[in-house]
């Protein structure tokens, strides 16, 4: 048995040493953002302008509104100032990891070193992610008098499992519920207001890509296919060739959209997302490395 415990050990050592070493970084960054132009070179046309319209709201909504509501949510004290620049920072992390899983990992880091232990700051995080899942399945539901009746059946139906998971763990473990930092009915509230809101701002970036490769498409037709997409990403890809990916050119595709356009549309989007995250994510980083942003000490949250 303490064999079998050191190889763990030993294994898992090597692992986080192959992940945070700076060359396995790099090249994983160089290669998404690679395959990010490469599909997007294979479109005749884009034009800049709408682009960039559609990627003002986005980052606004992404780099705004997205730690703004894990600042509603969180119980470590830290300033919105100190949220937004974690964030930011995640969101590169995230990019280059397999269903966006280095920005939470990168989250719970940054809460680990002002203090906080591992388990809240683990249940933090995977709270912001539960109310984003909720926003989402609010903001597809809503959109359901434009979606298919089976594409509304699984959105409905992930949310009435997610609730009733939810009160089982509560009646049969509550002690396990008490551990976790339950927001106040405003706060989820406005947390999942929040994630309908980013929501919105990703549809308003795809829409920009749509005219910036030439086409256009009806905007109830594109809310049914945003939220069947959306919906995709609940599995594990990477950026920019991930199921989600997948399913929003087919269904860009489905309502009359070009092939060409429908995958240099959804390319280009997944290229637009660099933009912010290197702007805002890497500068936050450098600065924060050069010493300009004072930590807070361990213990102080």
């Amino acid at each position: 048995m303490q064999l079998g415990h050191g190889h763990i050990a030993q294994i898992w050592r090597i692992a986080h040493a192959i992940v945070t070493h700076r060359v396995t970084r790099i090249t994983a960054l160089l290669a998404a953002v690679g395959l990010s132009l490469w599909n997007v070179d294979r479109v005749p046309h884009t034009a800049v302008l709408p682009a960039i319209a559609g990627l003002v709201p986005f980052a606004i909504g992404k780099y705004v509104l997205c730690p703004l509501r894990w600042h509603a949510l969180s119980t470590s004290g830290q300033s919105r100032r100190w949220h937004l620049r974690a964030y930011a920072e995640s969101e590169i992390l995230g990019l280059i990891s397999p269903w966006h899983a280095g920005a939470d990992l990168w989250r719970i880091h940054r809460l680990e070193r002002i203090g906080l232990r591992r388990t809240p700051a683990v249940s933090e995080v995977a709270l912001d992610r539960f109310v984003g899942a909720v926003g989402l399945i609010v903001a597809v539901a809503v959109c359901g008098v434009t979606m298919p009746p089976a594409v509304l059946a699984v959105a409905l139906g992930a949310a009435a499992v997610v609730l009733l998971v939810a009160l089982i763990v509560h009646r049969r473990r509550p002690g396990l519920a008490g551990r976790w930092p339950w927001p106040s009915p405003k706060v989820f509230t406005v947390g999942v207001l929040l994630s309908i809101g980013y929501q919105l701002t990703i549809l308003g970036l795809l829409i920009g890509a749509i005219h910036a490769v030439g086409d256009s498409v009806s905007a109830l037709q594109l809310v049914a296919v945003f939220g069947a997409s959306q919906l995709a990403g609940v599995l594990p890809g990477v950026h920019g060739a991930s199921p989600r990916e997948g399913a929003l050119v087919a269904g860009l595709a489905s309502i009359g959209v070009s092939w060409t356009a429908a995958f240099g549309a959804v390319a280009l989007t997944a290229l637009l997302y660099w933009i912010p995250a290197l702007l805002l994510g890497g500068s936050c980083m450098f600065l924060r490395w050069r010493g300009w942003f004072s930590e807070p000490r361990p213990g102080t949250s």
